[in-house]
């Protein structure tokens, strides 16, 4: 019998055989009912207009000439016909096309992999400067992405949002950003010098979980910092968050194209969205300047390798290209260089992949939510008007149960060999993908059942929440900037002495990547409360001299003059 309604499912892989291959080079999506908009900004000189996939349309990357016709991947192709040359080499890395690879690594892996380990030959382009194969299968990329332009970034998209920051905020300018965003960002302004202007978004303290920011809290934004007489940077938002939560990116770009102030968006988790017509919009499609996507995610790239998208004028490419080179590996992996090009001729070749996984991860929910003490995150969870969630993402609560997250989690994996993606103190979050299959997601049901069974007394108060958690991000007070407090003298206290006192470092739960201290913040009693609970129940703290937060390094005791460090002190 199948658990609590759950539809018979055939035990096979979720891959199907694609269709024929299409004779355009993209992918087209099918057409959305909403009315297409037009986004034309005339202060700033910007015609922008950006429509869905069509089969007819010219694109940069065909007038380039570069492009071959059909679904190919040139940089795959290149690597294979290079590594197949028969040739003496005299050059880097030392395994030497895997002659003197480690056995123990080659055993476990193939010699194919350091067969196809190699550096910046001539026929294979240079990342830095590309006019070949890489120059063809970027803009490829930019093609079925919808970018006017598109990076390869073998750094992660950490990288991506670090030079998005960069290349568009001047060291002393402000530039808004969601309090719950990645720790790249942070890193961004210690590199490039800017000054945080935190939007601290809603918070639900049953589910632990944070959701995005809205136009209106932008526009508040902008309006304060402009009174004070700021100079604005940019915009940068999450969207979608980790748990798939997405932010009406159109209404931030309406508030800040107007006024010339470009939008950076960290989509990191949303790369997938523009592959099927269930998925939101992508930041591109909504009007957003520089959109950083992680194609490792719910693509199939290797891990580390993403892209960087841009669109409009208001960002100056050259501007782009240069911090990239600044934060990228000068030795770029062609492996991962690689594998974006052949994830997008993937995605290219079967303009219905994401078919199945959307079915399995709705059919999950649905039948997920019929099981006693479960509860499923959506955005009914939420009072602002968050236009959507990404179907992929399925996060449940166990707390009805009893069970923190973190029960929850050691119970499906150690018991039921259910792997999640991100676990929390209250939620469990998993991420269909291409690679899902019918038996895992009906897997995954079966074992919340259990669970259900296990820990649900009908006897006990019904949906008792196990304890809602005080969001450590409602009391932000800021006293330096991240590149001040960063560059600072440290000493340490031990934490019990730190309240009140300004954070040296940067503390944070990983995953999800989302900083509890900031540099620069004062330390306050919620923030330590929430980092304490999550040590004490295993959580990794990473960022921390002390990962086990007996101490907190903090700036020397130091004179402020007009409100400001007096850096001539430290």
């Amino acid at each position: 019998m199948a658990p609590y309604g759950f539809l018979p499912l055939t035990l096979s892989s979720s891959s199907s055989l694609p269709p024929p291959p299409l004779s355009s080079p993209r992918a087209p999506r099918p057409a959305h009912t909403e009315p297409q908009r037009r986004h034309v900004i005339a202060q700033c000189g910007i015609s922008w207009n950006m429509p869905k996939i069509s089969g007819t349309e010219v694109t940069l990357a065909e007038s380039s000439g570069l492009v071959q016709g059909g679904n190919t991947a040139p940089l795959v192709q290149a690597l294979e016909s290079t590594a197949a040359q028969d040739v003496s080499c005299f050059h880097f890395p030392g395994h030497n096309r895997g002659k003197a690879a480690p056995n123990s690594l080659s055993k476990l892996i193939g010699p194919g992999m350091f067969l196809h380990d190699l550096p910046e030959l001539p026929e294979l382009d240079d990342l830095f400067y590309p006019n070949g194969v890489i120059l063809d299968a970027q803009n490829r990329a930019a093609e079925l992405f919808g970018a006017f332009k598109t990076w390869f970034l073998v750094n992660g998209s950490t990288c991506g949002i670090q030079a998005a920051v960069m290349a568009t905020c001047a060291p002393g300018d402000y530039i808004i950003i969601p309090r719950n965003c990645h720790i790249s960002v942070i890193s961004a302004l210690v590199l490039s010098g800017a000054v945080p202007k935190y939007i601290v978004p809603e918070y639900n303290s049953g589910w632990d979980i944070a959701g995005g920011v809205t136009p209106l809290q932008v526009d508040k934004a902008l309006k304060d910092l402009e009174k004070d007489g700021k100079k604005i940077g940019a915009v940068l938002v999450t969207s979608p968050t980790y748990h798939g939560i997405c932010t009406n990116v159109q209404g931030i770009v309406d508030v800040c194209h107007p006024l010339c102030i470009p939008v950076i968006v960290d989509e990191a988790h949303g790369a997938h969205f523009r592959f099927h017509d269930s998925f939101p919009r992508t930041a591109i499609e909504q009007g957003a300047d520089l959109a950083v996507q992680s194609t490792h995610k719910v693509l199939s790239s290797l891990t580390q390798s993403s892209m960087l998208h841009m669109a409009g004028d208001l960002v100056n490419a050259d501007k782009v290209t240069q911090c990239l080179q600044l934060l990228q590996s000068s030795s770029p992996s062609y492996l991962l260089l690689s594998s974006l090009d052949a994830a997008r001729a993937q995605l290219s070749e079967n303009t219905k992949s994401f078919d199945e996984p959307v079915a399995m991860a709705l059919e999950t929910k649905d039948q997920l939510t019929i099981i006693p003490g479960i509860s499923v995150l959506d955005l009914s969870s939420f009072v602002s008007d968050f236009p959507a969630i990404d179907p992929l993402r399925v996060t449940l609560s166990a707390s009805n149960l009893h069970l923190s997250g973190y029960e929850a989690d050691d119970i499906l994996a150690e018991e039921h060999q259910v792997v999640s993606e991100l676990v929390g103190t209250q939620a469990v979050t998993f991420a269909v993908n291409l690679g899902t299959r019918w038996q895992d997601v009906q897997k995954l049901v079966q074992s919340a059942q259990h669970l259900s069974e296990k820990y649900f007394s009908a006897n006990e108060s019904r949906f008792r929440k196990h304890n809602c958690v005080r969001s450590p991000l409602d009391k932000i007070s800021v006293k330096l900037t991240p590149r001040e407090a960063f560059f600072t003298k440290k000493r340490s206290v031990f934490t019990e002495d730190s309240l009140g006192e300004i954070c040296g470092e940067l503390i944070c739960p990983y995953p999800p990547g989302i900083p509890v201290l900031i540099p620069g913040e004062v330390v306050t009693q919620d923030s330590l409360s929430y980092l304490i609970n999550l040590r004490d129940q295993g959580m990794t703290i990473s960022g921390a001299a002390d990962g086990e937060l007996t101490s907190i390094m903090l700036p020397p005791l130091v004179l402020f003059r007009k409100g400001r460090l007096n850096l001539n002190r430290l």
